[in-house]
């Protein structure tokens, strides 16, 4: 239950090829993976398996049952939360992450549900892309958030 200097959420993910990268590069930069909620494959996927190499062993996963038990065990009053979300207008370079920042990324298909985003509307931001077009593939969207956290943080810690 513990945290680390950086937190990575995906709340229902649902292709475990992203999952995958996503906890390679979390294992790359000694951040914290959690999975949030349903999850759209099983754990032992061959392809969530296959994308994250032979990096298990090195990153830290917290599968949480629901979205109303992450809130609970680590509340935003002493955890920083950004929603990244294609709804908003505020740019993810925009802000400060602090130390132990929780960087929150929805499902591929749908995003984050708008009651969360409206609950944490203060902490939503977005990665800037060509209007026409819907979404980044989720495993670039949570390296550009990731990326941008570290550099503020001056590196990795």
């Amino acid at each position: 239950m513990n945290k680390k200097y950086l937190n990575i959420v995906l709340y229902e993910p649902e292709i475990p090829q992203n999952t995958g990268n996503i906890a390679r590069l979390c294992a790359c930069l000694d951040a914290k993976l959690f999975l949030v909620g349903r999850l759209g494959f099983n754990i032992t996927d061959k392809h969530l398996k296959r994308s994250g190499l032979d990096y298990w062993d090195k990153v830290e996963v917290e599968h949480i049952v629901d979205f109303e038990t992450f809130e609970k065990e680590f509340p935003i009053e002493s955890n920083p939360y950004f929603l990244f979300t294609t709804k908003v207008e505020k740019k993810y370079y925009d802000v400060n992450y602090p130390l132990g920042s929780f960087l929150i990324f929805g499902p591929e298909t749908r995003g984050i549900p708008e009651d969360i985003l409206k609950k944490y509307d203060s902490g939503c931001v977005t990665i800037p892309m060509k209007k026409t077009l819907r979404s980044l593939n989720l495993s670039n969207s949570v390296a550009i958030g990731a990326y941008e956290a570290i550099r503020q943080f001056g590196g990795i810690q």
